[in-house]
């Protein structure tokens, strides 16, 4: 996975690495009990019968494979669920908003932050770098605001290790979601993760991250005017 540079990537990171763990666990697990069964229930050499030694309503193993599941999917879920809610938790004093419009085939980007406004509306392009780039400072808490004008999108940075969905229609609390940025300046690829048309591969964009001052500088040339 590429390097989280959000808080919440943190998150989704740490997730994952507890689904691996907990998936290889259970498959060593299962192998395990497979092997046993094969080696030690398998026929004699030598033996008669026709079958092996059958076990039946044997309650204390019925149980154990009953409860052990169930347990393990509860744990899954909770941390599921608990992650989940850090990651769609929306605040009331984000420090800049963005607004994002997907459209066949670019991005609109407009930003609001304390008195400003900046926007960026991109082409369809075939380098990532050469479409909009959407410019945010380090350390910030940002909103985003999706909308669609027309079919389903997604908006997706590889570095934010999650994707969201950009859903045509009236704009709810599911079209929005936040990030804090980290102190992690550079340029990052962003993309359509839904297909959504003839030039769906060219949807590019880019997130670029830098300090305060050049974030007011930028801001400051930007504002009131269309990239």
């Amino acid at each position: 996975m590429p390097e989280g540079i959000t808080t919440q990537a943190e998150v989704v990171q740490n997730l994952w690495n507890g689904s691996w763990i907990a998936a290889i666990a259970t498959g060593v697990v299962v192998t395990a009990l497979i092997l046993w069964a094969c080696i030690f229930h398998r026929k004699k050499k030598n033996s008669k019968d026709e079958l092996p030694p059958q076990v039946r309503y044997n309650l204390p193993i019925e149980i154990l494979y009953t409860v052990v599941p169930i347990i393990m999917v509860s744990v899954f879920f909770y941390f599921t669920a608990r992650d989940q809610e850090v990651l769609t938790k929306v605040s009331n004093t984000p420090d800049l908003t963005v607004k994002v419009e997907a459209f066949q085939w670019s991005w609109r980007f407009t930003t609001s932050y304390q008195d400003k406004k900046a926007e960026v509306v991109g082409m369809p392009v075939s380098d990532y770098r050469k479409g909009p780039q959407l410019v945010l400072p380090v350390n910030k808490k940002v909103l985003f605001e999706l909308h669609s004008p027309d079919v389903i999108h997604s908006f997706w940075v590889p570095a934010f290790l999650f994707k969201r969905d950009v859903i045509p229609g009236n704009i709810n609390k599911n079209n929005k979601f936040e990030i804090t940025t980290l102190d992690k300046p550079g340029v990052y690829a962003g993309r359509c993760a839904e297909l959504c048309g003839v030039d769906h591969s060219r949807m590019l964009f880019s997130v670029k991250l830098v300090s305060q001052a050049e974030y007011d500088a930028y801001i400051a040339g930007q504002a009131g005017r269309a990239q």
